[in-house]
């Protein structure tokens, strides 16, 4: 039997209103669960360690040391780290900044030669952990600005509910256009995708996320899993390492960490470029996935707005109109939660979603192809 166009837009434009009420829905519902660990007095008796890999971020580094020189309610802290081969001056911005601070040890990570199998993000963590001699070790990447309780806080609700890895994500701070569009949607995705609930205990990889901008696990836990050599080739290591914890009986959880820290993770549109398309394509596992997720992704939040301008149907414009004012409205619940820029950004929802498909399409073309880079690095098909 044909279909006609205007029945085949309609039917479009209903499927897309109804899956971003959908998740939508399911935000609003996350939003409410979801962890939200808070600055407090808490003072941890723990020895922690706090490790940081650092190639090439003279530019950006020095507010991160210093935010964590200024940890407070740790009895016993050592801060370690690794200059992974910088060439911009990295180590004596670091030198400069921890002004002989006992508690810092700076670590000389050598140059680009990388053990067989090795990524140098994997690898510089995991040198790091050989370092440490925390009960918790507590990963941060070189564009964080943590809290001054941050670290106490974060290490006194794991402890409390029982954990073994957390990860706090950090507000995202955005300031370009390129930002604007693209950074909103690390917090978006997790609130709005995995069901936060079951997440908690169960053993399932696929119920797993977290972001290496900040990463707390139990140092004992870590060793058990392997480390990050059970994530060693990874590219996607920060989310690899929550779901070896789960794959080894272990528990863990994503947290709003935006009382905590922030993160200016790109300043351009070709950092943003370079960043994601090193890796994102990775989370999708296959051609496949991304085929699957990203056209669930486009029905429900881009082509919404494009039927409810062009379709002659009004049926069909207003099924576009409900499905655009949705995703606009999930996009507005998580800015509110997570202390981000609200208006106009959430308006550009379609244009994130687009966006990030663009991305993860390209992502995967340059790793077929081998010719990802991150760093300086060629990273691995």
């Amino acid at each position: 039997m044909k279909i006609s166009r205007r029945r085949l837009g309609r039917a479009l434009a209903g499927a897309g209103a109804v899956t971003s009420a959908a998740i939508t829905a399911h935000t609003a519902y996350n939003v409410r669960k979801v962890q939200k660990p808070v600055e407090s007095d808490v003072v941890i008796s723990e020895r922690v360690s706090i490790l940081l890999p650092a190639r090439n971020e003279a530019a950006r580094i020095a507010p991160t040391v210093e935010s964590l020189l200024a940890q407070k309610g740790i009895a016993e802290l050592e801060i370690l780290i690794l200059d992974d081969g910088s060439t911009d001056g990295t180590a004596e911005v670091i030198r400069e900044a921890c002004f002989g601070d006992p508690r810092v040890k700076i670590i000389d990570g050598g140059g680009d030669d990388l053990p067989m199998g090795w990524l140098g993000k994997t690898w510089a963590c995991h040198r790091l952990s050989l370092e440490a001699t925390g009960d918790v070790f507590v990963f941060v990447d070189a564009d964080v600005v943590l809290r001054p309780g941050a670290v106490a806080s974060a290490i006194e609700m794991m402890r409390e509910r029982g954990l073994d890895i957390i990860s706090p994500y950090p507000t995202q701070i955005a300031i370009t256009p390129a930002e604007r569009i693209t950074q909103p949607l690390v917090n978006w995705s997790w609130m709005a995708l995995i069901p936060i609930g079951p997440a908690e205990n169960s053993p399932f990889a696929s119920l797993s996320a977290a972001v290496g901008q900040f990463i707390v696990v139990d140092s004992g836990a870590y060793r058990a899993i392997g480390g990050h050599t059970s994530v060693a080739d990874n590219v996607v290591d920060d989310v690899g390492i929550m779901r070896a914890f789960k794959q080894h009986g272990f528990r863990g959880l994503p947290v709003n960490g935006s009382q905590l820290a922030q993160c200016r993770m790109y300043t351009s549109s070709s950092e943003v470029i370079e960043g994601y398309t090193k890796n994102v394509g990775a989370v999708f596992g296959s051609a496949a996935g991304i085929v699957g997720i990203l056209g669930v992704m486009a029905v429900g939040f881009v082509l919404p707005p494009v039927f409810a301008i062009v379709a002659k149907d009004r049926r069909t414009r207003a099924w576009g109109a409900l499905g655009y004012a949705s995703s606009i409205t999930g996009r507005w619940i998580v800015a509110r939660k997570t202390g981000e820029r609200v208006w106009p950004d959430a308006l550009t929802q379609p244009v994130s979603i687009a966006a990030f498909g663009t991305l993860a399409i390209e992502s995967y073309r340059r790793r077929r192809k081998g010719i990802a880079t991150w760093r300086g690095r060629t990273l691995p098909q």
